[in-house]
């Protein structure tokens, strides 16, 4: 559900940036890098973000970009879901971040759900790879896939992280405020009806 002007935002900083990685040219890359600005002018103007700080969210990567992968955990307790509070914003996701370089999806989620719950699991199945552009999500400066993985309590203890300060489950009918940049409320209704249907085919945007 994205906004057309994030849209072009985003492909003109992802065609700079790609520019700007092949390019040898002195003239072309300043022009690359004058449509990186204009990127970043149009992301603020239609944000809260500081010039600046969008400059830097659109200047701190190299070479050919693509969606950045984001991993959440589905992991269900007497028909309640895991979430956990973020600080950043005081509202609830489920637990998760971006994926780290070197570990695999399933270690990812293991150890995101280990730092940010305190909880051990297994990981039982892939239920979800979503595009955040085809959910309302608001307006981000990037791109995202997102994964849902479906995951067991081993062990482990409800605890905070170092990015968490409340642990807790959750029913369907009792949801709290959502950080929508990470899950939105259509999603997570999703993953309730994995849990009331095992045998549900994982979805593909």
């Amino acid at each position: 559900m994205s906004h057309q002007w994030l849209d072009w935002a985003k492909r003109i900083q992802a065609l700079s940036q790609a520019g700007l990685k092949f390019s040898k040219d002195v003239y072309d890359i300043e022009r690359f890098e004058e449509l990186r600005n204009i990127s970043a002018e149009i992301m603020a103007v239609h944000t809260d973000l500081e010039m600046e700080k969008v400059k830097n969210l659109f200047t701190n990567e190299t070479g050919y970009q693509t969606p950045k992968v984001d991993i959440r955990g589905a992991v269900f307790k007497d028909e309640k879901i895991l979430m956990v509070r973020e600080n950043y914003d005081d509202r609830w996701s489920l637990p998760g971040g971006f994926c780290d370089i070197g570990l695999s999806p399933t270690e990812n989620i293991i150890k995101e759900i280990k730092e940010e719950s305190g909880f051990d699991v297994n990981v039982k199945r892939l239920l979800a790879l979503l595009d955040s552009n085809y959910h309302p999500h608001p307006p981000q400066p990037y791109h995202y896939y997102k994964l849902f993985i479906h995951c067991e309590i081993i062990g482990g203890e409800a605890s905070i992280g170092v990015e968490t300060n409340d642990v807790q489950f959750f029913s369907e009918q009792y949801l709290p405020k959502l950080s929508t940049n990470r899950n939105t409320e259509s999603q997570i209704k999703m993953l309730f009806e994995f849990m009331r249907n095992p045998n549900k085919e994982p979805l593909l945007d």
